[in-house]
């Protein structure tokens, strides 16, 4: 590790304590062809020390999400969770040996490389010929990370995205970014202070049932949430949905997003619907999903019109054949780059495919979101951010980087549906993000919550 250079406001690691905790479903969600069932939360406590010698504790929270982040034909998907929680423990210790003290973008900057090289360390133990992908990495490293920004804003008492000044990180965005970046001022590329309101992309999952005949089948639990897309549209006050589709067969791709529009519709008729379609990369082509924007466009003017963006279509590897271009489909609608954007190289491939947007996520590291935003901001890209079924202090976090970062649509915020136990008294805590009755979050009081908003300081 190279060691930094310390002009701005210094955090040093003092202690890092790790828990995981496991939650069951309250029923399958199913996104590109896989259901996944449970949730494992990787929780971190970082007790650290500024460079005046004052005592501050962050904390982060993250599910690993290794269906997502770490997909494979040779592992099971126990063998990947066991894989990412093993490098969980090596990045625990990586950070607490840190002996740095700096700003957590700057540690994030100095210990990325040796998280990547403890994960070639893990793969190797694994002896699978099977290597963990970057993304895998830069989750289960994303709590770590988030602690530490939480850490900053606490010690300063501030939120953790007012923490952001050249002279409290030490450098501008260039060290990061490179040089087309000199001079940037970080602050300048978030809002001054947090919108109030943030529209919940309600997630309609591949086997979510969308009638009362569908849910009778689908044996859902009694458990007083609501089985069926109309009635989560009723209780929750919903203008926005996430349309997850398998991308296997286009004529059923195209009829469940109109049979998913008219439901919306009949509810709510006079919303001005906004949806966000997600092919999980496994729309075919990139000419499969031009066809499939010219069928929904044939069948329902409206309903194209409704679709404010496409995510991530076609497989995350850019640089494999064949060449997805994306210019056709973009000039339709926006087309986003999520689960490839993992650097400012995969950003910077991924506009020249034609791709218009990021998807910003906190699974893949408060540092690397903030970065993300000032790239998408010099090129002009439009911003979203999406959750991994982020509950409690996750969600928190998600829902802060939707609130600061200007232009962002909205945010996806899941847990909800998927495993309410995990936000179980949550919804005292912060009743405007975890009780959604107008569609929205209600973001305002982030303002007001040192770092990253979930806990009091330390």
């Amino acid at each position: 590790m190279s060691a930094a250079t310390n002009h701005g406001f210094g955090l040093r690691v003092k202690d890092v304590r790790t828990e995981f905790r496991t939650y069951r479903y309250r029923t399958p969600y199913k996104f590109g062809g896989v259901p996944v069932d449970r949730a494992t939360v990787l929780d971190v406590t970082v007790d650290a020390e500024t460079s005046a010698g004052r005592h501050t504790v962050g904390f982060g929270s993250m599910p690993l999400g290794n269906a997502w982040a770490f997909p494979s034909d040779v592992l099971s998907g126990a063998e990947t969770l066991a894989a990412m929680r093993q490098l969980a423990d090596r990045i625990a210790a990586i950070v607490g040996g840190c002996t740095e003290t700096a700003h957590p973008l700057e540690l994030w900057h100095l210990l990325e490389p040796e998280f990547l090289a403890a994960a070639r360390r893990e793969s190797d133990r694994l002896g699978r010929g099977v290597a963990i992908p970057k993304l895998a990495t830069l989750v289960v490293a994303s709590p770590f990370d988030a602690a530490l920004h939480d850490a900053c804003g606490k010690a300063l008492d501030r939120s953790s995205f007012l923490c952001l000044e050249p002279d409290l990180v030490g450098h501008d965005v260039s060290r990061y970014l490179g040089p087309d970046f000199t001079g940037l001022n970080l602050q300048r590329v978030v809002r001054g202070s947090p919108v109030d309101r943030v529209p919940v992309f309600h997630s309609v999952g591949g086997g979510d049932p969308l009638t009362e005949a569908e849910a009778a089948a689908a044996d859902l639990p009694d458990d007083g949430l609501p089985r069926t897309l109309g009635g989560w549209i009723r209780a929750d006050g919903l203008s926005h949905l996430k349309i997850k589709l398998q991308g296997e067969a286009l004529e059923q791709d195209v009829d469940r997003t109109l049979a998913i529009d008219r439901i919306a519709r009949a509810v709510r008729p006079d919303v001005p619907w906004r949806y966000c379609v997600d092919f999980n990369e496994r729309c075919p082509s990139a000419a499969a999903l031009v066809e499939y924007l010219d069928r929904v466009r044939a069948a329902s003017r409206a309903c194209l019109d409704s679709i404010l963006y496409v995510e991530q279509p076609t497989a995350r590897d850019l640089a494999a054949p064949p060449r997805n271009d994306m210019h056709a489909a973009a000039a339709v609608r926006p087309v986003v780059i999520d689960e490839s954007l993992t650097d400012l190289e995969t950003l910077l491939i991924a506009r020249d495919l034609g791709y218009t947007g990021v998807a910003l996520k906190a699974c893949k590291g408060q540092s690397h979101s903030l970065l993300m935003t000032a790239a998408a901001a010099r090129h002009g890209m439009f911003v979203c951010v999406q959750d991994l079924t982020c509950p409690g202090a996750a969600l928190v976090h998600s829902a802060g980087i939707a609130a600061w970062v200007p232009g962002a649509a909205g945010l996806e915020a899941n847990a909800r549906q998927y495993v309410p136990e995990a936000n179980r008294g949550w919804e005292d805590r912060l009743p405007g993000l975890f009780r959604i009755t107008d569609g929205m979050l209600h973001t305002a009081a982030l303002a007001s919550r040192p770092g990253l908003g979930a806990l009091p300081a330390g």
